[in-house]
């Protein structure tokens, strides 16, 4: 039986799955694979299931020329840490969990919106904190959700399921950027340029994939592009987003506030942004329910079986 790394703990049936095919090795830390750990990953196993964090770099692949590992069933649709080219050139595939996080990051999204808008977490920490002297009429006016406009910034799966929510849920207009013009259920309305998205409307959300391509793609310009009231909200990918230019934003009033899933050293969140009141904080939420990440295991151990048994992979990264 072929042996299989899984680089952090996962649902129990995940795992059970798992092994009905493989000969499975369960790594019981959930830092990151060291230097170490990535090289010996490659010489030493059939197949790998990594996430978030294990860097499979060009580097990493050239300290091991000639791999035992020919496959990485990446946990998460995110990939970004994994050099796709170099492990095509090293005869490794390479596959993600698409759809299974489609809906939950798109919930967390707006999760983020709304205490953002309405200012909940900075309600709950004068509350917990004995601040709190009873309502009254002009306590804590925030940002009324409902008919606003929402700029979403790519428009795949999660991009979609955001807009729907805002625009069925809470009536709000959507305007986007993407690639390509989408035929959707819904209307919205396809933006030329990124700056002009930032320009007209009230709620900003990010939902790109992280890479080479989109690091910074959230800049000073776009911020200063937004309006004053405008709020920020990103559940893509840390490095999509300048923090430096996000936090002089802030501390200048140019935008209303942020909303934040992730981070781009994270774990790090730099601690500018921790003193803000305006800014909505979350440790990396966007899949975390149970359901949720049994679904993203259970389909990276689909890409496995189909691996093992020479047939063609459900959701190669290409």
């Amino acid at each position: 039986m072929n042996r299989l790394l899984v680089t952090r703990p996962l649902p129990a049936p995940v795992i059970d799955k798992a092994r009905e095919i493989w000969d499975v090795t369960i790594r019981d830390s959930n830092a990151p694979l060291s230097p170490k750990e990535l090289r010996a990953a490659l010489q030493d196993y059939d197949a790998v299931l990594p996430t978030l964090g294990d860097l499979f770099s060009a580097e990493v692949f050239a300290d091991v020329p000639a791999p035992r590992c020919r496959m990485l069933a990446n946990f998460g649709v995110g990939y970004n840490h994994i050099d796709v080219a170099a492990a095509r050139v090293a005869g490794i595939a390479v596959t993600n969990t698409p759809g299974a996080v489609t809906d939950a990051t798109a919930d967390i999204a707006l999760t983020l919106m709304l205490m953002s808008a309405r200012r909940a977490g900075e309600g709950e920490r004068m509350l917990r904190a004995g601040d709190w002297s009873g309502w009254h009429p002009t306590q804590m006016l925030g940002l009324h959700l409902s008919g606003k406009t929402v700029g979403i910034v790519g428009m795949g799966r999660i991009g979609q399921a955001i807009a729907r929510r805002c625009h069925l849920g809470f009536g709000m207009e959507v305007r986007y950027v993407n690639r390509s013009a989408k035929d959707l259920p819904f209307e919205a309305t396809q933006v030329a340029s990124l700056h002009n998205l930032a320009a007209q409307v009230d709620m900003l959300a990010v939902a790109v994939p992280g890479g080479a391509e989109t690091r910074h793609l959230i800049d000073a310009d776009v911020f200063a592009a937004m309006q004053p009231h405008a709020h920020f909200i990103n559940i893509s990918r840390g490095d999509v987003v300048d923090e430096t230019a996000l936090v002089t934003a802030l501390k200048a009033g140019a935008i209303g506030g942020a909303g934040l899933d992730v981070y781009e050293q994270e774990p790090k969140v730099p601690e500018a942004l921790k003193a803000m009141q305006n800014v909505v904080l979350l440790p990396h939420l966007g899949t975390a329910a149970l359901e949720v990440r049994i679904g993203m295991g259970l389909m990276a151990v689909e890409n496995l079986a189909a691996f093992a048994t020479g047939n063609p992979l459900p959701n190669p990264v290409y």
